[in-house]
């Protein structure tokens, strides 16, 4: 990367989408354009006060180039960093305004330690732990004035379910109301039928069915579990 021209590659990204003609619109924008130009032909206005609503571009901004600069100084002085950042980005000009409202977004200047672990700054009285997720974020340390990336906290994996026991597609236990039933699934009838009734739902659209192997069931069938079959259910809860 060209630290030299960095304002320059994270603006110069194309804007996505397409660009659509209005001549090539159907419906209210053929005839908003219509009226746009008759008015135009009059006088009564220029012809770029009228534009649809809906673009069809925007835009992209390619921000990667930045993420590398901020982590390829990781550990040096955050006013060293900023002060490089706007000798490459002229902070009076609109395209290094736009870059350094992006570099707000990725490093926290006001960071706390709070028994040793790093905050965001209070918002509403509320502090928030400050964790790198599917992108980094950086920080500046409170003491040291170092430029920092936080670490990335783990998200935690649910609990496994006390309440169900799957055996296949079409049969699963489920404790309700503190009873163990069998349930069986069956196949959404086909058109015109739309409504069935579900043993855990009641009476339901096609639309609520469960979509699983390219096909709508619902619970058909619901059956108390015995003593041998609340064993098995038991043990199989008992696995890690």
């Amino acid at each position: 990367m060209s630290e030299h021209r960095l304002g320059e590659i994270v603006i110069e990204r194309p804007r996505g989408g397409m660009r659509v003609s209005l001549k090539k619109m159907h419906g209210f924008k053929k005839q908003l354009a219509k009226l746009t130009e008759e008015a135009s032909e009059d006088g009564l206005l220029s012809p770029y006060l009228i534009k649809p609503r809906n673009k069809s571009k925007y835009f992209s901004d390619h921000l990667g180039p930045l993420r590398r600069y901020l982590r390829s100084q990781v550990g040096q002085p955050w006013n060293q960093v900023y002060s490089q950042l706007c000798q490459r980005l002229d902070p009076s000009t609109l395209a290094g305004q736009h870059v350094l409202s992006h570099v707000w977004h990725y490093v926290e200047r006001h960071a706390e330690l709070i028994d040793g672990v790093v905050h965001r700054k209070p918002y509403r009285g509320y502090f928030s732990q400050l964790a790198s997720g599917y992108r980094d974020q950086f920080y500046v340390h409170p003491e040291t004035g170092l430029l920092c990336i936080a670490d990335k906290i783990p998200w935690p994996k649910p609990p496994a379910p006390t309440d169900i026991v799957i055996l296949n597609d079409r049969h699963q236990y489920r404790k309700l109301n503190d009873l163990w039933y069998l349930i069986t699934f069956e196949e959404f009838p086909p058109p015109p039928t739309e409504y069935v009734t579900d043993v855990l739902q009641g009476l339901i659209p096609r639309c609520r069915a469960v979509w699983q192997n390219d096909r709508y069931l619902y619970a058909a069938r619901k059956k108390q579990c015995n003593k041998k079959e609340i064993r098995f259910i038991l043990s199989q809860l008992a696995k890690p």
